[in-house]
């Protein structure tokens, strides 16, 4: 854009070609990144005798000594440009001798100055805010996981502390034992409560787990699932609520079997979202199975709703407001880490410079209405008043195109023409600019061109010199130019900001989903079986306990471990490590278990993942069924690997309600390219994970081959 601004000042110069040539290229060096290396007081100095050279010697209108101004606006040295400005009014003065004219020169070398240090800053502003994206929402993410980690240390943490110290305690001190095991299962059970909430409370933000979940469970049960989203995330307390309509609604269908296809929509407008679940298996509009949702939403400030489409499609539909606070950036603990101050910099900082170039636009389009102004004859009021007009026009072309407001500067611009002449032609160049932002180029550029060439016709209708034609004709572009350049820069940088906060905001609301997950699938199974092999305890001889409670200590160091990795922590798990554990957990709960493990070594990142989706099909067998038998096997396949575990004993064949883990492992399957279903059949429930080739990549060589020979 500086480019182009550059170029069209230079076909305005008088025939002082080659100096002022020099002195727009040497402008160029403060506006490529890549000649900074050349900036500097050299730099400085030449400019300012190319410049004062083009004035002095070859008659070069004051206006040329604004890229001198605007250079030094751009260092250290800014304080010399007002000196460069009062030197512009006096050689000018001195040249021509009218006092008008000097204050019309003097004011386009200021907004010169203004312009070209507008432009440069800004654009270095647009790309610094672009460029550091990514990192800053680094940090916020960084940010969430020390407040995450803070949180679930100071309970979860200490509960896990306590509950290994009364293991040991109980360990050393058999008559004691009793005692301690008790106390020992109510803080584990008080842990697993915890880790339930707080997960539950990290996906209350989100409403993108849930629908998750309800693909699968329709994917599962032979629905077509058909997904539109249409609102952005984080919800806040109102995600927590759609999510139970949703599941639900699901639920609900699933548990009917005859629905065919089920369409979920998002909308969301004016501060409210909306929620709609649409299935071809009813026949009627009762709510049934909604329970007390509507009385619940009713009380949050919406409304739930449910009926037919003409088409005799059954839908549930839900509306609730969403807050503002639901949309702000994370808050950021107040313990002043390094992170925080800077993500509240980038903040600060983008909100400043969004300030400076709106301050920065109205300096300049004040300064234009100033020359204008100066020649309108007799009652300047009617002028102030259309200009001010004008003016406040082009500032709410910051936040979006009102073609409205472009009409109306058409009006203003041709309209004044008739009551004062030749003072309001440069006004066309706040309608030239307005154009460019409102229109694609294959029709903007034309109407511009429409625009000077009506301002050049009605100059020479007015019977003005040939010169002043041009000069007012070129001065239309020019304006136009800068205007469009300095509210586009004015737009990019609010622009970049707001997706800044947007990054960092869904970069956090996917940590605290990562957080959740790792909850329930990770720390949620070793509390569970904590709490089981402390229940066993109870009820054993001396003996055997100490080997159920030596279990637990093992245990508990694991739950340790995967405190840390809900924390941020890389942790690997082993599936051969995991399979002999549900084996023991599964055995000790007196269930019969079948466990054949038949895999290939296998990659880190798909032995964790695996590993994840045993533990949450042991966790879901020991909590809703009431198995005696359990088969744990994994298979290789051309295509890849399968983890298939199943049970007998459920209790219900049409899924249950409130369930994350189902969502949890699909997103941990569907980032390897996986796939998972689950289902009930025959009474026997079975989940099957499977991992094609692709994502095995190259193993790392274990001891031994893992699964190989592993068969109970």
């Amino acid at each position: 854009m500086l480019a182009a601004f550059t170029i069209v000042y230079l076909l305005a110069m008088p025939p002082s070609f080659m100096t002022s040539l020099l002195v727009l290229g040497l402008q160029f060096v403060w506006v490529m990144p890549s000649l900074s290396r050349f900036r500097g007081m050299p730099l400085l100095a030449v400019q300012a005798c190319a410049g004062y050279a083009a004035v002095l010697c070859y008659g070069t209108s004051v206006g040329i000594l604004g890229f001198l101004g605007g250079s030094l606006l751009l260092t250290r040295l800014w304080t010399l440009a007002p000196l460069v400005a009062v030197s512009a009014a006096v050689l000018d003065f001195v040249r021509s001798g009218d006092a008008f004219d000097t204050v019309d020169v003097t004011i386009s070398m200021i907004l010169g100055s203004l312009v070209i240090y507008g432009l440069t800053r800004l654009t270095e502003r647009v790309d610094e805010a672009h460029a550091t994206r990514l990192a800053l929402a680094m940090a916020a993410v960084a940010e969430e996981r020390l407040r995450i980690a803070a949180e679930l240390n100071d309970g979860l943490g200490r509960g896990l502390a306590v509950i290994a110290r009364g293991t040991e305690l109980a360990l050393t001190e058999p008559p004691r034992a009793a005692e301690v095991i008790g106390e020992v299962v109510s803080t584990a059970r008080a842990a697993l409560a915890d880790a339930r909430t707080a997960s539950a409370g990290y996906r209350a933000m989100s409403l993108a787990p849930e629908i998750t979940t309800a693909r699968a469970m329709l994917s599962s049960a032979g629905v077509v699932a058909e997904v539109r989203v249409g609102h952005t995330e984080p919800l806040g307390l109102a995600g927590a609520l759609l999510a139970t309509v949703l599941r639900e609604s699901v639920t609900e269908i699933v548990r009917r079997g005859t629905a065919g296809i089920c369409v979920i929509e998002t909308e969301e407008a004016d501060g409210r979202m909306s929620l709609r679940v649409t299935n071809d298996g009813a026949r009627t509009a009762a709510d049934d199975g909604l329970g007390g949702l509507p009385r619940q939403v009713a009380d949050a400030g919406g409304v739930l709703a449910t009926g037919l489409t003409p088409g005799g499609h059954h839908t549930v539909t839900v509306t609730l407001p969403v807050h503002p606070e639901a949309r702000l950036a994370p808050v950021p603990p107040p313990d002043g880490r390094a992170g925080v101050r800077g993500w509240q910099a980038f903040r600060h900082g983008g909100q400043a410079a969004y300030t400076v170039s709106v301050a920065l636009l109205t300096s300049v389009l004040m300064g234009f209405s100033v020359k204008a102004l100066l020649y309108v004859p007799g009652n300047v009021v009617p002028a102030v008043v259309c200009l001010a007009v004008i003016v406040v026009m082009q500032l709410r072309l910051v936040t979006g195109r009102h073609m409205w407001a472009l009409a109306l500067m058409a009006l203003l611009t041709y309209l004044p023409i008739l009551a004062f002449g030749r003072a309001w032609l440069g006004v066309a160049g706040f309608l030239a600019g307005p154009i460019l932002l409102a229109f694609p180029a294959t029709i903007a550029w034309p109407l511009v061109a429409c625009v000077m060439a009506s301002i050049a016709v009605i100059g020479s209708a007015l019977g003005l010199p040939l010169p002043d034609t041009v000069n007012f004709t070129v001065s239309t572009l020019v304006t136009g130019l800068v205007v469009y350049g300095l509210v586009r820069l004015a737009q990019l940088v609010k622009g970049l900001q707001n997706a800044g906060e947007e990054l960092a905001r869904s970069a956090v609301l996917e940590e605290r989903l990562r957080a959740a997950r790792d909850l329930h699938d990770l720390l949620g199974h070793s509390l569970a079986a904590i709490l089981l092999k402390c229940e066993l305890a109870r009820r054993l001889d001396p003996e055997r306990a100490r080997a159920e409670l030596l279990d637990v200590l093992a245990m508990t160091v694991q739950a340790e471990a995967d405190l840390r990795a809900v924390s941020g922590e890389h942790h690997d798990l082993s599936l051969t490590a995991e399979a002999e554990s549900a084996h023991s957990v599964l055995t000790a709960a007196g269930i019969e278990v079948s466990l054949g493990l038949a895999h290939d070594a296998l990659p880190p990142e798909v032995e964790t993942v695996l590993s994840t989706v045993l533990r949450e099909a042991v966790t879901n067998v020991l909590r809703h069924s009431a198995a005696r038998r359990c088969v744990i096997e994994t298979l290789p396949e051309a295509g890849g690997v399968r983890l298939r575990v199943r049970n007998d004993g459920v209790r219900s064949p049409e899924g249950r309600r409130g369930s994350s883990g189902i969502g949890n492992l699909t997103t941990r399957l569907t980032s390897l390219g996986g796939l998972m279903s689950a289902g009930a059949k025959h009474g026997w429930f079975e989940l099957d994970a499977h991992v094609p080739a692709g994502s095995l990549g190259e193993p790392s060589p274990p001891a031994r081959r893992p699964g190989a020979g592993i068969s109970r």
